[in-house]
């Protein structure tokens, strides 16, 4: 139950306002259609202003301007786009699955829509204040793969089918280091809640979890694995157009692409804003407490850290190659999977050394084990040496 509807109903037994007078099911339904339509009204905007920010920022990686046409230095930009895909003609093949066709973009934008609901946006705000919270992300956002392969499927493509098989096993394939990376600050904490998650990191800046040894690589696989899973550069092998064209969306136009390309985004938004609330300390920092004020702070907190996050994934995009479908599965299987499940055991050890106050001890040896464990698994990853050509030209008689 949202933590509004509580509100209300406080409001309701003081008599305030019309509060007094509605029944109860009424405020429920109020206090549950708030939150939706801030999360509809205020995230598609930030996804709006996200792509200017990183065809900007591209542009200035990449020695050149970026959109600076359309209103002041371009900040209508994203107004333009958004007119134009509502207005640009909605093609659909002869031979597509009509329904599903239809389908698969609002089976994508839905969960990655509610994995907003859990996000903790500030000090007791929070859409819905879940003891799973952490469970719920993973699993409502696992049906974004099965909308992937809907839209590949649907447009009866051989290059659209090949692009979301790619990004079914890619999606797959991250999900397990992802979720194992997060497992490391479930047991630490003890809860499932992101609630109680970013409350158990309000001691200070060094209380942040990323700030531990295992945080800091729980943190790197996350981003890694968050990265690949929005299917972003240098993941975006599902969309390699060198070799399939545009992948899954191939078969897509005008309005229907514009909403999957709307739920990419979103779900790298949302898995930045977990990221921040699991490893960053969430809405943690210096003025939180202080009345009023503390509240605007707290938001000012998630978000700053939840862009700051965003910003090193346009930066990785704008900096790394796109990696090949062999090396992709390599880095996901031999060294992010063991990795992650080594680093497991290594904040066991952590916690239970803590415990009993070997505090020091505690962070540099994690800190000199994981190191170990990362440079021996980094050697089975590594390809073997491609030998020097040797060129060979036919003798003139």
């Amino acid at each position: 139950m949202p933590e509004l509807y509580y509100k209300f109903i406080d409001w309701k037994a003081k008599g305030w306002l019309f509060f007094g007078a509605m029944p109860e099911w009424l405020l429920m339904l109020v206090a549950s259609l708030i939150p939706i339509g801030i999360i509809l009204a205020v995230f598609p905007g930030i996804f709006a202003f996200t792509t200017l920010a990183e065809r900007k920022i591209l542009g200035r990686i990449q020695n050149r301007y970026g959109p600076n046409r359309v209103g002041p230095v371009g900040l209508l930009q994203p107004i333009a786009d958004g007119l134009k895909m509502v207005i640009k003609e909605d093609i659909i093949p002869k031979r597509a699955d009509k329904l599903l066709h239809f389908l698969a973009p609002v089976a994508f934008c839905i969960p990655v829509l509610l994995i907003y609901a859990v996000l903790p946006f500030g000090k007791n705000i929070i859409p819905a204040d879940l003891d799973i919270g952490v469970l719920f992300v993973f699993a409502i956002g696992s049906g974004t793969t099965l909308a992937v392969f809907a839209a590949g499927w649907s447009g009866r493509n051989k290059y659209s089918l090949l692009g979301a098989m790619r990004g079914v096993a890619q999606m797959i394939s991250y999900e397990i280091p992802l979720i194992l990376s997060v497992m490391t600050v479930i047991m630490v904490v003890g809860s499932l809640s992101t609630t109680k998650i970013v409350e158990a990191q309000t001691g200070g800046i060094t209380s942040w979890f990323v700030f531990t040894p295992w945080g800091f690589v729980g943190f790197l696989i996350f981003t890694l694995a968050a990265i690949a899973e929005a299917a972003r550069s240098p993941f975006d092998i599902p969309e390699a157009e060198s070799e399939i064209i545009a992948g899954y969306h191939t078969e897509y136009s005008g309005f229907k692409w514009a909403v999957l390309q709307m739920a990419e985004y979103l779900s790298a938004i949302a898995m930045a804003g977990v990221g921040a609330a699991l490893f960053l300390g969430g809405w943690s920092g210096p003025g939180v407490n202080i009345p009023y004020v503390g509240v605007a702070l707290s938001i000012f907190y998630f978000i700053a850290k939840m862009m700051g996050i965003v910003l090193i994934m346009i930066w990785i995009r704008g900096t790394w190659p796109r990696l090949r479908v062999d090396q992709l599965m390599a880095l996901a299987w031999k060294l992010l999977l063991p990795l992650s499940l080594f680093n497991i055991f290594v904040a066991g050890a952590w916690y239970y050394a803590k415990q009993h106050g070997h505090n020091f001890g505690a962070w540099i040896g994690s800190a000199v084990v994981l190191l170990l464990a990362y440079f021996l698994l980094s050697r089975f990853t590594q390809q073997a040496s491609i030998e020097k050509r040797t060129y060979k030209f036919a003798r003139l008689s």
